[in-house]
């Protein structure tokens, strides 16, 4: 999963991931995430308007290796920051466009350990030269988080992303 993944995320596709078991509360912490590139306003963007239609000024936030989050990220990994509950000042030259706020911050997400979510970021950072991603719900406003899989596959028919990775199995929406 992680390779194929990688690959998609470094064309620039937006990816559905559902892996392990759910989760509940404010932020999508790498089992039922929306995945894209860190460091692209324009796929943010896209983001932005194809799948979650919200307002363009909320940032996303980017989920980082801690190894990563070292070198891109002031003062990470902290405390806080394995459940993306604060903000750190982003390194001047980080590969962070879509991730950081106008204030030049992000909320990050800071990732260990050698589960799934940790496999793909170390997956795309050797594959593709790209650390870490932008992680945001699997859902959208007014909406509770993808829960089941059947949730999941709804979610890829209505609101569009390239592909849905579920656990180790892949679809990716056809080609228009």
């Amino acid at each position: 999963p992680a390779k194929v993944a990688a690959d998609a995320l470094a064309r620039g596709e937006l990816v559905a991931w559902v892996n392990g078991p759910s989760e509940w509360g404010p932020r999508a912490l790498g089992h039922r995430s929306v995945l894209a590139r860190p460091d692209s306003e324009a796929i943010r963007d896209a983001l932005n308007r194809r799948i979650k239609g919200r307002e363009v000024f909320r940032p996303f936030a980017p989920a980082l290796l801690d190894a990563q989050a070292r070198t891109i990220l002031v003062d990470a990994p902290n405390d806080m920051t394995p459940r993306m509950t604060t903000t750190c000042e982003v390194v001047e030259g980080a590969e962070l466009a879509g991730c950081t706020h106008v204030d030049g911050t992000a909320r990050a997400q800071t990732v260990d350990g050698d589960g799934v979510f940790a496999g793909l970021l170390r997956t795309l950072e050797e594959a593709h030269g790209i650390r870490g991603v932008l992680n945001t719900s699997l859902n959208v406003a007014g909406e509770p988080m993808v829960a089941v899989e059947t949730d999941a596959l709804d979610f890829l028919v209505r609101r569009k992303p390239d592909a849905l990775m579920i656990e180790d199995g892949w679809i990716r929406r056809p080609s228009t």
